[in-house]
């Protein structure tokens, strides 16, 4: 069990971070971009690997001997992020998995892993009334146990995404996000969603996190996932989620919110900010010239090579936090957009208006991809090649033009390129 002795200094840092914005009321300016730090993505190294100089790496933890502290240093965030949670911390009543580390570390904690989580709609693609479209694969108690109806035909898996690097995607200033899509051509054009930053209220600010890009802050992605796939509330969503339409209170012995002052979920978003960026593989000389088919044939539309993070002092989130600079004016390399496309593998669940039938490509990013055996957004091709072909809707032309335009050869290529990210 982790300590919780500071949790009172943990709420008092958490109230800096909200004033201290406010003493800076602009960006550092002149700070020359750097090649943000990237990691090994292998096991068998140490923490150093993983860790991007935000904050303290910190003595290795110890259950006996130094238990891990919420916000301490890399190494306890790190801990708490792989503990295993129990009932006494509020696991469940309904759950997927019990540990963030379990969804995110294959091969090393933070990046992706092979489960799924399943999502199920009325023929509409909206959610059970009172519920959402999420349905968890475990229950605290055999009642408690979720259930899929006949009224809800819609139904897919969804594959866990890497969070490497997500503390410099977290600092890409949100014009650069617009300015990236309003340059696609219209029929590849992604759409970016304007959503909340729960840890600021009534601010608002470009999404980038989640399968819907339904979150701009990586407080508020902590918060979202520690309740729904853990089942345990904070201080920033303290309410349980119904079964399945039902109330979970017959189930739910733990008082809420059960993340008290935000102590978990602050440990969360200092490890995952404080975390390296995806390195490459070899670079051959079939993987250089398949870079290039890459943009020739239009994969670059939407899989956005290079961004810039916000220079070191920028105020994001509403005020909520300070670019720090381990993340600030740092070169990164996502191949993602963070934008909505609709290309053909979305079921149409979703309960938002507009959004049902598209995924961010921030789910399907090339990020960390050689390290995965399976791929996009469902995990349900096995190669490279399968997964270009299901590519359609907004992706067909690059789909078209790989099948069409190229040799066997550059095919080869262009996939040796992709497989080395």
């Amino acid at each position: 069990m982790r300590m919780r002795s500071l949790k009172i200094s943990v709420l008092f840092l958490f109230a800096a971070a909200l004033v201290l914005p406010f003493t800076f009321t602009s960006s550092v300016e002149g700070q020359a971009a750097t090649e943000a730090l990237t990691t090994q993505m292998d096991a068998r190294q140490p923490d150093t690997d993983l860790f991007n100089n935000l904050g303290t790496l910190g003595a290795a933890v110890d259950e006996c001997t130094n238990p891990a502290v919420a916000g301490r240093s890399f190494r306890d965030n790190k801990a708490i992020f792989e503990e295993i949670e129990h009932q006494a911390d509020g696991l469940g009543p309904v759950y997927n998995d019990a540990s963030c580390a379990n969804c995110h570390q294959a091969p090393v904690t933070g990046h992706v892993s092979q489960i799924n989580e399943l999502r199920v709609a009325d023929a509409n693609g909206n959610p059970p009334p009172g519920t959402q479209t999420l349905v968890q694969d475990r229950a605290i108690d055999p009642d408690a146990q979720e259930h899929i109806n006949t009224g809800f035909p819609l139904h897919e898996f969804r594959s866990t995404r890497t969070v490497l690097g997500d503390g410099f995607v977290e600092a890409i200033n949100s014009n650069d996000l617009v300015a990236n899509v309003n340059a696609q051509p219209l029929a590849q054009r992604g759409q970016l969603r304007t959503v909340a930053v729960l840890e600021a209220p009534g601010n608002n600010r470009t999404g980038r996190f989640g399968h819907k890009s339904q979150h701009a802050s990586l407080f508020s992605f902590s918060a979202d996932a520690y309740l729904n796939e853990m089942g345990i509330t904070s201080d920033l969503l303290p309410t349980e989620n119904n079964i399945f339409g039902a109330s979970s209170a017959p189930f739910d012995s733990v008082a809420d919110p059960e993340d008290d002052g935000n102590e978990d979920v602050g440990a969360f978003t200092d490890f995952m900010r404080a975390l390296r960026a995806p390195g490459r593989g070899p670079i051959t000389a079939d993987v250089t010239a398949g870079s290039t088919l890459f943009t020739n044939i239009g994969c670059a539309v939407c899989h956005t090579r290079n961004f810039t993070t916000s220079p070191a002092g920028t105020v994001i989130n509403g005020g909520a936090f300070i670019v720090p600079v381990a993340l600030g004016s740092k070169i990164i390399h996502p191949f993602s957009d963070f934008a909505l496309h609709n290309i053909g593998t979305s079921a149409g669940i979703g309960g938002e208006a507009g959004v049902n039938d598209r995924f961010s490509t921030t789910t399907i990013a090339l990020w960390g991809v050689r390290t995965k055996g399976r791929f996009m957004m469902q995990g349900n091709t096995m190669t490279i090649f399968d997964s270009i072909q299901v590519h359609g809707g907004q992706a067909s032309t690059a789909r078209n033009n790989f099948n069409n335009g190229l040799t066997n050869t550059q095919k080869a290529q262009l996939i040796a390129f992709v497989l080395s990210l």
